[in-house]
């Protein structure tokens, strides 16, 4: 809700609904103590259709000889290489396409039960999640 991910709207008649889930994972540190729990809502994207909900996917990959070329220029130039690791990356990827997903559990607005949420943002699991992150990315830089 902070990060404005959806807004609540009535059921549509026309489009299709995704469903969601809550995942919880456990992390635990070096000395098997637990270090945090974590919890990551989802939308269920394998229910998706092609040309229906979205029009196309998409995942960058780095082919490793492109990585040794890299690696290789910043050890010959000195320059400075520098990783960065983007928290919550898919929730700032924004979506174009018109995407519902069933109300989160345990958030449901009661006086709209029978509500859906509208996505603005892109969420784990949604087929076209990786192509909105990398427009908003390339966009930036």
């Amino acid at each position: 809700m902070v990060n404005d991910v959806w807004e609540v709207v009535p059921r549509p008649q026309d489009k299709s609904v995704a469903g969601s889930r809550w995942i919880y994972k456990v992390k635990y540190a070096a000395d098997d103590s637990v270090e945090k729990y974590k919890a990551r809502f989802v939308a269920k994207g394998y229910a998706q259709k092609e040309m229906i909900d979205y029009e196309e996917t998409f995942a960058p990959v780095a082919r490793y000889i492109s990585i040794r070329i890299v690696i290789s220029l910043v050890a010959q130039m000195g320059w400075k290489i520098h990783q960065m690791d983007v928290k919550m990356t898919f929730l700032n990827g924004v979506i174009e396409e018109e995407v519902y997903i069933e109300q989160l559990e345990g958030f449901e607005t009661h006086e709209k039960k029978s509500h859906v949420c509208r996505l603005k943002k892109a969420l784990y699991g949604l087929k076209q999640a990786p192509r909105a992150w990398y427009r908003r990315i390339d966009g930036y830089l």
